[in-house]
């Protein structure tokens, strides 16, 4: 009798043992998408972000260096839009001006989450659920009425990510971007109050909500006992 106990106790030992290893497995990259809104800031709408809303849809490839590090690569394509008629400044011209832009983003995020995002592992405290904050430079490219052009962007905002699974993420992100351009709405609105040494007032902002849907994959390490 004292046998079977024995070997009972060493038994759920060994399954508990397997069952801890399989929590702790993690995963070097993350790959997945999203859809979202954008909002404007410009020569067409100077206070209100969400004033004219459009659409972008986001592809992301992300190298997850640690539970508290993440470096995203992410590729965005969607639409801006404005209107100068809603607006209560008037323009020296008195004309109003609308637009809708078409722009393409590519960026590198560096991503810090506030708590040890992952599952299993409880000693190193992982949470399925963290908010973030994200910072890096991004290069886009637009077309607005028939013209086109590129420049340099600086996105910086927050987020949250949640793991309803050990390899499935669900994250809601905003990022404010700001371009070194005043073109996003069109050249009739590159400096149209003629103020050529304002750096804050001859740029556009431009915004993403975005939510998005992410697997992992590749183990970071398989068939030994570290971590590189």
């Amino acid at each position: 009798m004292k046998r079977i106990t024995y070997i009972s106790i060493a038994t759920i030992y060994l399954l508990t043992e397997v069952a801890d290893l399989k929590a702790q497995e993690d995963y070097r990259f993350d790959i997945g998408g999203g859809v979202g809104m954008t909002g404007y800031l410009g020569d067409a709408n100077t206070a209100n972000l969400w004033r004219n809303p459009s659409w972008d849809v986001e592809l992301l490839f992300r190298y997850i260096a640690t539970p508290r590090w993440n470096f995203k690569t992410n590729l965005y394509i969607g639409s801006l839009k404005g209107n100068s008629a809603n607006m209560t400044n008037v323009f020296p011209s008195g004309n109003t001006f609308k637009f809708s832009t078409i722009f393409y983003e590519i960026g590198e995020l560096a991503e810090f989450n506030f708590f040890n995002y992952g599952v299993g592992e409880t000693y190193r405290q992982l949470k399925r659920f963290t908010p973030y904050i994200a910072a890096g430079v991004g290069l886009m490219a637009w077309s607005v009425s028939s013209e086109s052009g590129a420049a340099f962007c600086i996105p910086l905002g927050l987020g949250l990510r949640y793991k309803p699974s050990e390899r499935v993420n669900l994250g809601l992100e905003f990022l404010m971007k700001k371009a070194f351009t005043d073109r996003l709405d069109g050249k009739d609105l590159d400096d149209p109050m003629g103020i050529k040494s304002s750096f804050m007032k001859n740029t556009d902002w431009y915004s993403t909500l975005t939510l998005t849907l992410s697997y992992e994959f590749s183990k970071r390490c398989a068939t030994c006992n570290y971590k590189d």
